[in-house]
């Protein structure tokens, strides 16, 4: 049974930002949802209230331990006007795989659905219109339990908050410079890497960081053992065309299983292209860049969709690719996702839920 969602409504809604302003996550609309689990009763009391603070004890575990989870999807307005989320059932299965992989007690999949789409439904006025456009919104699970023992949690907050936001890359598809990274490690095999956790995105800021220093957009990350094998750039799933096949590394426990990233595949295949997943060794890709078959690389993302890769750094030298044009396969990619989430061709899939 899913229970009646309780409503305080925001006294003074704030005006909307024109859409040609927005950039990513720095408005926020008027309401929140919030829940609360008890090992008593489950997850209870779902209701929405003015957006606001949070009210945490200072010793709540997830302040000092990191128990908590969270997820990134959109709600796109489509050119009928009609607002669709788009693969929620897909993010809300890998907020709890994330969830599980903290000792977090799971959400019931249809309850949470129907908690989105209310929440949603009462802030459709914030999804901006326009190609790219979206709005997005982030679901997220923290430790609430005053404690300082190490051990999970027994008490949880929910809370989803939501941010209309603009095109990732304003100017319009472009392509960006990447750094392998070979000193830092962001995860391993056996760790935290497939959840979508915080501690994850802290371990990758310092090498973000001095990426940007040197004049590169994002972070090549390799396996955190032998340092050989591409494993993600920047919070993205990669992809790489050699010759006429597109390769993926396998999924693992070290990086994302992303919903674009499998969004992308399902296209790829449709489409009669030569997919293989499988570990690339950046030696790999380098010797693809000198014998000139790396026709094309991409990251894949709820947040750039596809963000093309132009250039790769790697001890000290830089490798320019596709002469730092965005490739054909791309480029259609890019395309046909941002046309089914706006409703400009037909959603064969079932990948979006209407509000």
């Amino acid at each position: 049974m899913i229970e009646t969602i309780r409503a305080n409504r925001a006294p003074a809604p704030k005006p909307k930002p024109d859409a040609s302003t927005l950039g990513f996550g720095d408005v926020f609309t008027d309401h929140m949802l919030l829940a609360d689990y008890s090992p008593e009763r489950g997850w209870t009391n779902p209701r929405i209230e003015p957006y606001g603070p949070l009210v945490l004890d200072p010793a709540a575990a997830v302040l000092h331990y990191g128990q908590g989870v969270f997820e990134g999807l959109k709600a796109f307005r489509g050119v009928d006007g009609q607002v669709r989320l788009f693969r929620p059932q897909q993010h809300l299965a890998r907020l709890n795989r994330s969830a599980h992989r903290l000792c977090i007690p799971p959400l019931d999949p249809e309850l949470a659905l129907a908690w989105l789409v209310d929440l949603v439904g009462l802030e459709q006025d914030w999804v901006p219109e326009g190609p790219g456009t979206a709005l997005y919104v982030r679901p997220t699970i923290v430790a609430s339990e005053p404690f300082l023992g190490v051990r999970p949690a027994e008490t949880y907050l929910f809370f989803v908050i939501l941010s209309p936001v603009g095109t990732y890359q304003p100017s319009g598809i472009h392509s960006m410079a990447i750094r392998v990274e070979e000193r830092y490690a962001r995860a391993v095999a056996g760790g935290v890497g497939a959840a979508k956790t915080g501690g994850n995105y802290a371990a990758g800021l310092l090498a973000t960081e001095e990426a940007h220093a040197a004049g590169f957009s994002q972070v090549l990350w390799l396996d955190g053992a032998s340092r050989q094998l591409v494993d993600e750039v920047g919070m993205m799933n990669i992809m790489l065309r050699i010759g006429d096949q597109v390769l993926t590394p396998s999924l693992s426990d070290t990086f994302l299983p992303g919903v674009t990233r499998d969004s992308a595949l399902t296209l790829l295949h449709e489409w009669g292209v030569d997919v293989v997943e499988r570990p690339i060794a950046i030696d790999e890709v380098v010797e693809a860049i000198r014998l000139r078959t790396l026709r094309e690389m991409w990251g894949t993302g709820t947040a750039a969709v596809v963000a093309p890769v132009g250039e790769l750094g790697y001890r000290g030298e830089r490798h320019i690719i596709n002469g730092g044009e965005i490739g054909t396969v791309t480029h259609r990619l890019y395309d046909a996702l941002i046309a089914i989430q706006h409703a400009t061709v037909p959603d064969t899939h079932g990948w979006t839920v209407p509000i």
